[in-house]
């Protein structure tokens, strides 16, 4: 059994100004998207150009934050917020969801397709290999901040979170994500989409292994404690998880019949 290490979640103090780790990471987030993104435009991976990463980056920081909030209110805490609207605004106390974040970027790349006069897939098929560091990174500051810990386990690598309050030994379940959610997704979708694929196929790889990844993950994640486990015993992040596998299956198999594969 270990214990936390109990991370100050202030990584840079400068006078009056403190910079959390979790802002850290919504920074190295995007940093790594612009990195690799402009590695696939110079090595001509996309027709896509500069500028369009540019847009991608600064309406993706929009998109994530506003679906990513709009989806924690829908999916997980609806009634709450019904009866306490204002407290949508309140970013500062958490509360964000990656599938809600997901549909917000999809917004953002459906207007910037149309802007463009790009398919929707181009972009998307462009965009999905600059995700998964950045999921990495958040999972890393979900640990750093001692937050969405796991279930109870008896493995030797489990973790005592203080901020559980009970002193049970947990499956450090934010390292499990980021190695799942985060490298290894980013290992499968970039090495995916370094070769020719038809149209729409990287998008529905993403979305896949997203979807796998996530769902095994979460039985090793504690459920919210607002919602417990729903149906078939399954988390909410699971329910939201398995759209994404059989619409990535969907969307590669059409993707084969269109391309004559």
């Amino acid at each position: 059994m270990l214990q936390f290490p109990n991370f100050d979640p202030i990584a840079i103090k400068l006078g009056p100004i403190a910079i959390h780790w979790y802002g850290l990471m919504y920074l190295t987030a995007f940093g790594s998207a612009w990195l690799l993104g402009r590695w696939r435009i110079n090595h001509q991976k996309t027709i896509l150009t500069m500028r369009d990463l540019e847009d991608i980056i600064f309406y993706g920081v929009l998109a994530v934050v506003a679906g990513g909030r709009l989806g924690y209110v829908l999916f997980y805490k609806p009634a709450y917020y019904l009866a306490h609207p204002l407290e949508i605004f309140y970013l500062w106390e958490g509360g964000m969801s990656f599938h809600g974040g997901l549909i917000g970027v999809t917004l953002m790349m459906l207007w910037l397709a149309r802007r463009r006069k790009y398919p929707l897939l181009m972009v998307s098929d462009f965009v999905s290999p600059l995700i998964p560091l950045g999921l990495a990174a958040g999972r890393l500051g979900n640990f750093i901040n001692g937050e969405l810990w796991g279930r109870a386990s008896t493995m030797p690598w489990a973790m005592v979170f203080p901020q559980s309050g009970d002193g049970v030994a947990r499956h450090p379940s934010q390292l499990y994500q980021l190695g799942l959610e985060g490298l290894a997704l980013f290992v499968l979708v970039w090495w995916f989409a370094n070769k020719p694929r038809p149209l729409g196929q990287v998008s529905a790889v993403f979305l896949m292994g997203y979807g796998f990844f996530r769902f095994m993950a979460e039985f090793a994640r504690e459920p919210d404690n607002f919602l417990g486990l729903l149906a078939a015993g399954l988390t909410m992040g699971q329910w939201l998880s398995l759209p994404m596998i059989i619409f990535g299956a969907a969307l590669y198999r059409w993707a084969a019949k269109k391309a004559n594969i």
